[in-house]
């Protein structure tokens, strides 16, 4: 289904939770503005922050996961970062450690979060109407929260209540990531997921959850085959209702 054959999709929700690559913002501002703002950093990151518990551990990480002694230099740790990043592998380690930089940047004023021109006006009616919503992104948590702070349409961080990623949920191709984040947000019903991934949504379904594809024009999943799961191209086009949750249900 294109963008442009997508039609209206009617879901009840008690919970949103939102990818954010491709689904809020363009893919673009991650891969490229993000990514092109991290890559000279990350080696001075490295150096200068030694002495942070959660530097050395995502340093510690990468050596393991790319088979490097302890006595690695920094520069081969940012060869190897780099080239995760060209192949844009969602390694925790540089998650975290791109998370810290891009988090300094949007507190700077460096950097500022575009979203889809349909988002905001949609995530203002959906928590108005008191529908919670929640992240899951490959992206840090470290990075998630500025990224809706600081957007091209004012602070969106008020709307969003939870954030989740690798590190806290798990792989997002992974229905046991799903029932982790299920767990921890204690929602008993009405769980939807938007993505454009849909290997993401599949995970989602598995673990129980309602599914969305995102199909937007121009983005890299425009055309991507979304199997059974209902298509939209814009927020506008997903129609939410509500269910009443207790907040304090576990």
């Amino acid at each position: 289904m294109t963008p442009s054959e997508a039609e209206p999709v009617e879901v009840t929700a008690g919970c949103v939770v939102l990818d954010i690559e491709g689904t809020v913002s363009p893919t673009s501002a991650v891969l490229g503005t993000l990514y092109d703002h991290a890559r000279p950093r990350l080696g001075p990151w490295i150096r200068d922050h030694g002495d942070d518990p959660v530097v050395r551990r995502a340093v510690a990480d990468v050596r393991r996961e790319a088979g490097l002694p302890d006595d690695t230099p920094v520069e081969d740790l940012v060869r190897v970062l780099h080239g995760w990043m060209d192949s844009d592998v969602k390694a925790t380690p540089l998650k975290t450690l791109q998370g810290q930089i891009w988090a300094e940047g949007f507190a700077a004023g460096d950097l500022v979060a575009p979203f889809f021109d349909d988002v905001a006006p949609a995530l203002r009616a959906w928590h108005e109407s008191g529908v919670r919503l929640a992240c899951f992104s490959s992206g840090s948590v470290a990075s998630q929260r500025p990224w809706f702070r600081h957007t091209d349409v004012g602070d969106l961080s008020d709307l969003v209540e939870d954030y989740f990623d690798t590190a806290n949920a798990g792989p997002k191709r992974e229905a046991a990531s799903y029932r982790r984040i299920a767990d921890a947000l204690g929602v008993p019903a009405g769980l939807v997921f938007l993505s454009d991934v849909p290997a993401e949504l599949d995970a989602a379904a598995e673990a129980g959850w309602v599914t969305v594809g995102v199909a937007r024009s121009g983005e890299p999943q425009e055309d991507a085959d979304f199997g059974s799961h209902p298509v939209v191209a814009s927020f506008a086009d997903v129609i939410l209702l509500p269910v009443t949750l207790d907040r304090g249900a576990s």
